[in-house]
């Protein structure tokens, strides 16, 4: 095989991940994946289309996810350099899934082919590509625990075709995308028409950002307010001896003052590093502070109708009374100091938050990103909590929002996402994509999103994806305004992934039906 289509499939994917913010170069992106079907219809054989799948999505996603690198830098345990090849190694296993789209795409052509003997590309292989996309990035989310970092649909954020989110959910849009990418193509082949008659067509989810009415009481006089705060303080020096109280003091010094109107103040992942609950059997864990003083410190920065959303870590222990695991959790704390639900992380990070097959791997020197030596343990899942003043607050951890269908438990619908999140990890191209895909997150389900990171990039987020306000990567501040309003459960909100089979199967059956009616 020829070394040329695989040089031309390994640029074509680094070209494509520019589609990602931060640089948000949709239309480079695009071409790229137009390039993508060109050599996936071009391929005389199967095996030789994989492999330019393959070569492309090493590309891809390379250099999609190169802020993983960053993460190895803040542990003494492996060497930094280790983690360049973490990155790469994620990107060759990342990288079956477009060889698998593409290789659906070449079988369906190839039977269309030999059946009509077209020799031209036509829309009904673009139909299947972009189907085949649809299913291979679903089964990305949810493989082996699922990595759905950047969809190729959070490439319209910058669009108003985003707003299709609310329809058809992610993974259907980064199938838009591939369509679209696809019609790129066929002009390319002189075929204009469907670039004429599909272009205009995209521009119709515009019309979702038309107002509709609120959904908040109408008794509620002065709306609420939230104040989200990032106290800049990155994983540098976690180990010092003073890091829990001079972390503390600063998310105190940027939670303000009460005012007129409620305030829900909203903190950072684990940032309170004193154990707050208590109660537990071994005592010995409240060396660093009593939980009662921690708690009387956080409420006296609160008014009498304010609340708090913190996240620190939570200890659980067996019958036996020794320790068994820690939970990634938040609190709701009311302005009396007293701890209302908690919230547990439950889509942990393997290798970051635990270590697979730590009995195998630990011996060979290998170990978790995160400091400690107990493994933290998954949560129930998506669950709402209540708090008093605000009404329900849905709680995802961090790297819990990339995974679409699966933010908010639908027996219980929150009033608004809470987020917090600890992106210091992420170098600089991590936070932007980060808060990318929590804003398709707002879109699909129709809820406001508050961020609050240590060191950015935090924000509010309308029901519409919109960022209504944002601190800045590596800033210190915090953001105080009324705490937005939720949108009545979109189609997606109530239906879920199962769009995502829907429109890959309508896909296929269009592109079935297409062929038909050319023969």
């Amino acid at each position: 095989m020829s070394s040329r289509p695989l040089l031309t499939a390994l640029i074509a994917g680094l070209i494509s991940a520019t589609g990602f913010a931060p640089l948000n170069l949709w239309p480079i992106a695009l071409l790229a994946f137009a390039v993508l079907l060109w050599l996936t219809w071009s391929a005389p054989t199967l095996k030789s289309v994989l492999l330019r799948g393959w070569v492309f999505g090493v590309g891809h996603f390379t250099v999609g996810n190169n802020w993983i690198q960053h993460a190895f830098d803040y542990q003494d345990k492996m060497p930094p350099a280790l983690g360049y090849f973490a990155v790469v190694l994620l990107a060759l296993y990342l990288a079956v899934y477009p060889a698998f789209a593409m290789g659906l795409a070449w079988r369906f052509a190839r039977l269309a082919r030999s059946r009509a003997g077209r020799e031209k590309p036509d829309l009904a292989f673009v139909l299947a590509a972009a189907a085949s996309w649809i299913l291979t990035e679903y089964l990305r989310g949810v493989l082996f625990t699922g990595y759905p970092w950047n969809p190729l649909g959070v490439i319209w954020l910058p669009t108003p075709v985003a707003q299709l989110a609310a329809w058809i959910g992610t993974y259907a849009l980064s199938g838009v995308a591939i369509l679209a990418a696809g019609l790129l193509f066929l002009a390319s082949q002189r075929q204009f028409r469907p670039l004429l008659i599909g272009a205009p067509l995209l521009l119709l989810p515009g019309l979702q950002l038309i107002d509709v009415p609120q959904t908040r009481p109408n008794d509620w006089v002065a709306p609420p307010h939230v104040r989200v705060v990032q106290p800049n303080i990155g994983q540098e020096g976690v180990g010092d001896p003073d890091y829990p109280e001079r972390v503390l003091v600063k998310l105190l010094e940027w939670s303000g003052r009460p005012g007129e109107a409620s305030r829900l103040v909203v903190w950072p992942e684990g940032t309170v590093n004193y154990y707050i609950e208590d109660g537990y059997p071994d005592t010995r864990f409240y060396r660093s502070g009593d939980p009662r003083w921690v708690r009387t410190r956080i409420a006296a920065q609160l008014g009498p109708k304010d609340a708090a959303l913190i996240g620190g870590t939570a200890l659980f222990f067996g019958k036996d009374g020794k320790l068994s695991g820690a939970g990634n959790s938040v609190w709701s704390l009311a302005s009396d100091g007293t701890l209302g639900q908690r919230y547990d992380k439950a889509h942990l990070v393997p290798y970051g938050e635990y270590l697979p097959l730590r009995t195998l791997l630990a011996p060979l020197g290998l170990a978790r990103l995160v400091m400690g030596e107990i493994d933290f343990v998954s949560g129930p899942g998506p669950r709402a909590i209540e708090v008093p003043g605000f009404g329900k607050a849905g709680i995802q951890i961090c790297y819990e929002i990339i995974f679409s269908g699966e933010v908010v438990d639908r027996r219980n619908r929150p009033d608004f996402l809470f987020n917090p999140s600890n992106d210091a990890w992420f170098g600089k191209w991590g936070p932007p994509q980060h808060l990318a895909q929590a804003r398709l997150r707002a879109i699909e389900e129709g809820l406001p999103i508050l961020r609050s990171t240590p060191t950015g990039i935090s924000a509010v987020i309308d029901a519409r994806g919109r960022v209504l306000e944002s601190i800045p990567h590596g800033q210190e501040g915090a953001i105080e305004l009324a705490l937005p309003e939720s949108l009545p459960p979109t189609p997606f909100a109530r239906i879920g992934n199962w769009l995502a089979f829907l429109v890959a199967g309508a896909l296929y059956l269009f592109a079935i039906a297409f062929r038909r009616l050319a023969r």
